[in-house]
């Protein structure tokens, strides 16, 4: 899916208008494991059986239509004696994705994917008609694989082929296709097998060594790391290249170690990049649920539908996870972890004719296009001139995306102008950009209390996640700044992804957290209505929370704080503006079955503060006790004013936190906890108990009690040891 990419092209087009412990094991994913755990990785048997009751779930159903459906149901005959597919799939079966493929749509990555994985991993199976297997091999001889290849006359090209995850799945599926037909001539551009395959090899080089040096520009995404799951397993599986094997499987290690950091009771439940209602206001919908269930086995609640990640994971044979990923998910001492990923883009600093881009990177080179729109700058004021270059040289003014504004190219000769007015609003103009972002998250045994840290203060993000506090799969507590009202449906996961009620921030909170405690301060920096052609750029004049009573043991208000606990885990939210709870009628608006209202409004203006703290029993004993200690405490929020009008200058903001002593910070001010200043930004890669990793290095280590993995990226080396 693409990232509203609407909202980017209507703002170009207007702004144009305008003008190492114990013995080491080197481990080639082509090679089978060890058996024992004591090896570095996780026990086969272990393994094996997690796989195992993932099939049996997953084909306690039949259906033929879908792929990851058939894939589970032959896996499980692979490795079941004792099972066979009770059906043979129609020849017709896949005919719509064999159509969505072929007419070039959105998403048709998704579905090669796993149309692959049928063709590479069972195309002898007799579940499998030989006439099917031909329809396969036609869609792929046939495939468009990158955007810089040519459009077949009288078709438009719909594809979203740049973000971070369709950037990897495009070059996964050239790469293989090319691998297994190298001497086929390729109907999308007359390139040979071979050719393609070298293409794409070089893409994935410098895909897989961004990850490793920079992290994942969509951060923690429970949505979008299963697309990249899905193709880093093809690849280890699948590709003759050593090199490229193992690169993918180090990728996948660091990939899944955040989500082992940030896993607690199987909810991936941190702030994201990306993310939408579907999946961030229950952690059983997310994309990501199934796998962590299958890799960790946190959670005693079920697998929930068909899960990509999950089945392709269920049938690698040659991906193993190293011990301490496991170890990291299953720890119960508390833990801090602080992050930074991603490549730091300043938006709004003073436009200049010739900026320089950070690192060894260039604003002006055609070949690091992926970079930036890889990280949603397409509007970002210093990369405008390549973004369009690239649309008038590949004709995409004329696909479905930019077809209503195909005649503003006449003005992309002179920028200069679009470039500068990006540079002043880019607090709404840059709405999907994920430049570098510090997340932070502590964990104990009964809660989990992420934030990214003071990232992109006042501006919109149509797909952020800012904050989370996580007490189980569906007691989670957020907020957000509403871009939209509501939207009147029953289906509880219609919430438009380009900025919605609980999809998104109208504008980012300048948050700041230490261990159990965090504060957000709202002050949307742009005016709440604006005229055309910005018009589109508004925001509801309040904040909001999502506080699910009916998944609580109990909640309670007292004042400004709603309180609540379950099990041993405590929560208490804290707002400057009054709140009260809003009860929708579920033939109106959906609930998700919940009786209780669960959207917590505070009301009088989108600026705001809300404060959180988290507690337990061991800490405070009763819930009674922590409410008691929370009550006690002095908060004092002070009111900056405006500076433009319209414009909220923030608040500062004194917290007297009966757990972590006196905590201030402001919309300027720094964050200071008992006296000491505690940094927000400039973190390393990786700063917790299991790696110290700085950004920008080609080598990672993650170790606990003699288990660890070792990546080193420039050699294309990845070493599993264990004690």
């Amino acid at each position: 899916m693409s990232p509203g990419r609407h909202t980017w092209f209507l703002l170009l087009a207007a702004v144009i208008a305008l003008a190492g412990c114990g013995e080491s094991d080197s481990f080639s994913p082509l090679q089978q494991p060890p058996s024992s755990s004591t090896s570095g990785f996780i026990d086969e048997t272990y393994l094996r059986d997690r796989q195992l009751d993932y099939l049996r779930y997953a084909t306690q159903v039949q259906q033929p239509l879908s792929v990851m459906n058939v894939l589970a149901h032959m896996e499980r005959s692979r490795v079941d004696p004792a099972y066979t597919v009770p059906f043979s799939v129609p020849v017709d079966a896949w005919d719509g994705s064999f159509a969505k493929i072929a007419a070039l749509e959105d998403t048709r990555d998704f579905d090669g994917l796993y149309l692959l994985n049928i063709l590479l991993g069972y195309r002898d199976h007799p579940a499998l008609p030989a006439a099917l297997v031909l329809k396969l091999e036609d869609a792929f001889i046939a495939f468009k694989f990158w955007y810089t290849e040519p459009t077949p006359a009288g078709m438009l090209d719909n594809s979203y082929y740049w973000t971070e995850n369709h950037q990897l799945l495009y070059h996964a599926i050239e790469y293989l296709a090319g691998q297994q037909y190298p001497d086929r001539v390729f109907s999308s551009d007359g390139k040979t097998g071979r050719e393609h395959l070298e293409h794409a090899r070089q893409l994935l080089l410098r895909w897989l060594d961004l990850r490793a040096r920079f992290g994942f520009t969509e951060w923690h995404s429970n949505v979008y790391y299963q697309k990249d799951v899905t193709p880093l397993l093809t690849l280890v599986e699948y590709a003759a290249d050593e090199g490229i094997r193992t690169r993918s499987a180090m990728v996948l290690d660091l990939l899944l170690y955040d989500m082992a950091l940030h896993t607690f009771r199987g909810a991936f439940g941190v702030t994201h990049g990306r993310s939408y209602k579907k999946d961030k206001n229950s952690s059983l919908d997310d994309d990501t649920w199934g796998l962590v269930k299958l890799l960790f086995d946190t959670t005693d609640y079920p697998y929930q539908g068909e899960d990509p990640g999950a089945a392709l994971f269920a049938r690698a044979q040659r991906y193993r996870m190293p011990e301490v990923i496991l170890r990291v998910a299953r720890a119960q001492t508390p833990f801090v972890d602080r992050e930074r990923m991603g490549i730091n883009l300043d938006e709004f600093a003073p436009y200049t004719e010739h900026p320089v881009a950070p690192y060894e990177f260039s604003f002006s080179d055609p070949n690091d296009l992926t970079v930036w729109w890889g990280m949603g700058a397409m509007t970002a004021w210093p990369v405008i001139p390549l973004t369009v270059q690239a649309m008038s040289t590949y004709n995409l003014w004329h696909t479905t995306n930019f077809a209503p504004y195909a005649d503003l190219q006449a003005f992309a000769s002179d920028l200069v102008f679009a470039q500068q007015l990006a540079a002043r609003s880019a607090h709404f103009f840059c709405s999907e950009l994920l430049r570098e972002v510090n997340t932070y998250t502590y964990r104990t045994a009964d809660y989990m209390l992420s934030s990214a840290q003071d990232y992109r203060k006042g501006s919109f993000g149509s797909q952020y996640h800012s904050w989370q506090a996580t007490l189980d799969t569906n007691a989670l507590v957020f907020t957000t700044h509403p871009f939209r009202p509501p939207v009147q449906t029953t289906d509880w996961n219609d919430d438009p992804e380009s900025g919605g009620y609980w999809t998104g921030e109208a504008s980012m909170p300048r948050s700041a957290q230490h261990e159990n405690v965090a504060i957000h301060i709202y002050a949307p920096q742009y005016k709440q209505h604006n005229p055309a052609p910005f018009d589109f750029f508004h925001y509801e004049p309040y904040t909001h929370a999502y506080f699910p009573q009916d998944h609580f043991d109990a909640v309670l208000q007292q004042g400004a704080w709603t309180f609540g606990s379950l099990r041993d885990g405590y929560v208490a939210l804290y707002s400057f503006r009054p709140t009260q709870w809003i009860k929708y009628d579920p033939t109106v608006i959906a609930t998700n079955g919940m009786v209780q209202p669960f959207d917590l409004h505070a009301d009088g203006g989108a600026d705001n503060v809300w404060i959180v703290e988290c507690g337990n029993a061991p800490r405070w004993g009763s819930f009674a006790a922590f409410r008691a200690a929370i009550m006690a405490s002095n908060v004092q929020v002070t009111p900056l004013g405006q500076g433009q009008p319209g414009i909220s200058n923030g608040f500062d903001v004194v917290y007297d936190s009966p757990s972590q002593g006196r905590v201030t910070f402001g919309w300027e001010a720094p964050f200071v906890v008992s006296g000491r200043e505690i940094p927000i930004a400039g973190f390393a890669r990786y700063d917790d108990p299991w790696s110290q990793t700085e950004i920008n290095t080609r080598m990672t280590q993650i170790a606990d009690a003699g288990y660890g993995v070792r990546m080193d990226f420039e050699k294309g080396a990845r070493t599993v040891f264990g004690p």
